[in-house]
């Protein structure tokens, strides 16, 4: 997952929105730490679950990434709420489906999953096994849909 964000880093810029969605463990942040590497952004790169929202700046004079974590939001109104600036960013919203309405024109959206009852490292939740009994590259199947003007035509890979 981590080298996926950091090719993903290659196509995307200011302006771009990108949801995450998969169980818990399915690599979401793990992405965002790759994404956040191929982007040469101040880390690290955790997930904001308890600040809903992380502001990491280039450091190479690029567009900064926003990582939010949108599990405990309601709806695209508290989401609008953080203030995050879009027009700007590189925004990341992991637990983000459905919260779309009226926040973007376009976006991606990159569904995970995980084979049943892995999860590994620190995306591992309480009480979920921790991988050091399963492979430390795990295959996950990853579905990317694109939306809007900017990706389109982008369709499903």
């Amino acid at each position: 997952m981590h080298d996926f964000g950091v090719g993903l880093a290659g196509i995307v810029g200011p302006g771009d929105l990108i949801v995450l969605s998969g169980p818990l463990g399915a690599g979401k942040t793990t992405l965002t730490r790759g994404l956040g590497e191929g982007l040469d952004v101040r880390g690290p790169v955790t997930s904001p679950t308890f600040v809903l929202a992380r502001t990491h700046p280039s450091l190479v004079g690029g567009s900064p990434l926003v990582h939010v974590d949108a599990y405990r939001l309601s709806s695209a109104l508290e989401l609008d709420d953080l203030d995050i600036d879009f027009a700007r960013s590189v925004v990341v919203v992991e637990w983000g489906s459905g919260m779309l309405d009226g926040v973007a024109e376009s976006w991606l959206e990159v569904d995970i999953e995980r084979p049943t009852g892995a999860a590994t490292g620190p995306d591992a939740a309480p009480g979920e096994p921790d991988g050091s009994e399963l492979e430390h590259d795990e295959p996950r199947i990853v579905t990317v849909r694109g939306f809007g003007p900017r990706w389109g035509a982008a369709g499903s890979a």
